[in-house]
């Protein structure tokens, strides 16, 4: 008998332990949850909103968008002259998002953003409304093409009617409806007009050719092929928040768990010295 009751102590400290484990890992993957969204935008968003050096930035590259405008504007075109420009971290400031996900922990998803969106509370960045204006003023067509949802639409242009922002009408906008990939939109606008500049926070906003990244270099080799346009051409404007860097950081594989994300990220580090 006092072997059975022994086997039965054994047997329910073996399960208590199954379990301890399980609740282990369940509590570490609620760790890497929140260290994953919380941690790394953290930093990211304490830089982009309280950084001195991120405002002069944003100054300094329209002041130069401001001047290559002027110039490209000096050459030969066959149709209207316009620009096309994304909106967030380009044009508008969306950090108390990623505030938010820093402070709670959350993950970032589509509800979220469109409560976000739908708030209409985006700052202007410094030096946009201005250049943008500049811009519009000087002959030279303002088109908006964002990854919003088309049904961010109207909260969108109210925003951007409160900020200052020139040609916040419909016809401008060309907001995501199936796809983010922005070549059919972009391709649309290029059949009625002379494009002379590019402005965003994502390589994506200039060109197809800087769409899934290889994680060797992460589009190294396609700014290289590149080189001449920026600072003409292609306007880049910073965002340590999120983009398709992140994608290529995780290989191309956003179905990767926060842990295997922190992992991955830190075995492409290049830690020689």
């Amino acid at each position: 008998m006092k072997y059975f009751t022994y086997a039965l102590m054994m047997i329910s400290l073996a399960l208590g332990a199954c379990n301890e484990k399980v609740e282990k890992k369940e509590i570490v993957t609620e760790k890497a949850e929140a260290v994953y969204s919380g941690k790394n935008q953290l930093t990211a968003a304490v830089w982009y909103q309280n950084s001195a050096e991120n405002k002069a930035i944003y100054l300094q590259t329209y002041k130069l968008a401001e001047s290559a405008l002027i110039e490209s504007m000096k050459g030969k075109h066959t149709k209207p002259v316009a620009l096309i420009t994304d909106l967030d971290e380009t044009a508008v400031d969306n950090s108390p998002f990623n505030a938010r996900l820093a402070k709670t922990g959350e993950l970032y998803t589509k509800e979220l953003w469109s409560k976000w969106v739908s708030a209409g509370k985006a700052k202007a960045l410094p030096g946009a409304v201005e250049f943008f204006n500049f811009a519009k003023e000087s002959g030279v067509e303002v088109f908006y093409l964002s990854n919003r949802h088309i049904k961010n639409l109207v909260p969108t242009m109210e925003n951007m009617t409160k900020l200052g922002f020139p040609n916040v009408e419909e016809k401008f906008f060309y907001l995501k409806t199936e796809t983010s990939n922005k070549t059919v939109r972009r391709d649309s606008i290029l059949k009625n007009y002379d494009v002379i500049m590019y402005l965003g926070d994502n390589l994506n906003d200039f060109t197809h050719e800087f769409g899934d990244r290889d994680s060797t270099d992460f589009g190294a080799s396609v700014v290289e092929k590149h080189k001449a346009d920026f600072g003409s051409k292609f306007i880049i404007f910073p965002n340590p928040m999120y983009g398709e860097w992140e994608k290529a950081a995780f290989h191309n594989d956003y179905g990767k768990t926060p842990a295997e994300k922190i992992k991955t990220m830190l075995n492409d580090l290049d830690d020689s010295f």
